[in-house]
């Protein structure tokens, strides 16, 4: 992401300086953390919401705030998991900001059709599908660099033992 665009960080300042917020950062999800997922679609929403003239203040922050959730789903399976943690996002989120319903819908449905409830705006959405391409990206990526990282630890083991 570029730092240059300081309406975006302008946008999102409030979200990003909140102390429960960076918790995030701590948090392994997708292979990289909740933060930069996060921040990650939210950035890609402020840039196509803007370009496709849609509301892209509630649709960056919506997005932002879609993962914030600390450890409320750590006990449950996978399927439970990806059904539930929007609703405990929309919890995080109102006890620290007032939501438009446009937010809120973002955060509750942005696991559409897992969580079966469909977004009732466009900007909902828009943060559904880029929340889908980004985690794919990121799991791939993930992957990528831990099968190199295996391959490296195997190659080094190799050639130590061949000396």
């Amino acid at each position: 992401m570029r730092r240059r665009n300081t309406e975006f960080y302008k946008l999102v300042k409030d979200i990003l300086i909140n102390k429960e917020f960076n918790k995030l950062k701590d948090i392994r999800h997708h292979g990289i953390t909740r933060y930069d997922h996060s921040l990650r679609v939210a950035y890609y929403t402020y840039i196509v919401s803007k370009k496709l003239h849609l509301d892209y203040v509630k649709a960056t922050k919506g997005a932002l705030l879609h993962d914030f959730f600390i450890d409320e789903v750590s006990s449950m399976d996978g399927l439970s998991r990806l059904r539930k943690h929007p609703e405990f996002a929309i919890i995080n989120a109102k006890k620290y900001y007032d939501l438009s319903p446009m937010e809120e819908d973002i955060i509750k449905t942005h696991m559409f059709p897992v969580t079966f409830t469909p977004p009732k705006y466009l900007e909902s959405w828009l943060v559904d599908i880029i929340d889908d391409v980004a985690s794919v990206y990121e799991r791939s990526y993930s992957f990528k660099n831990q099968y190199a990282s295996t391959v490296g630890v195997l190659l080094i083991m190799f050639f130590t033992y061949m000396r």
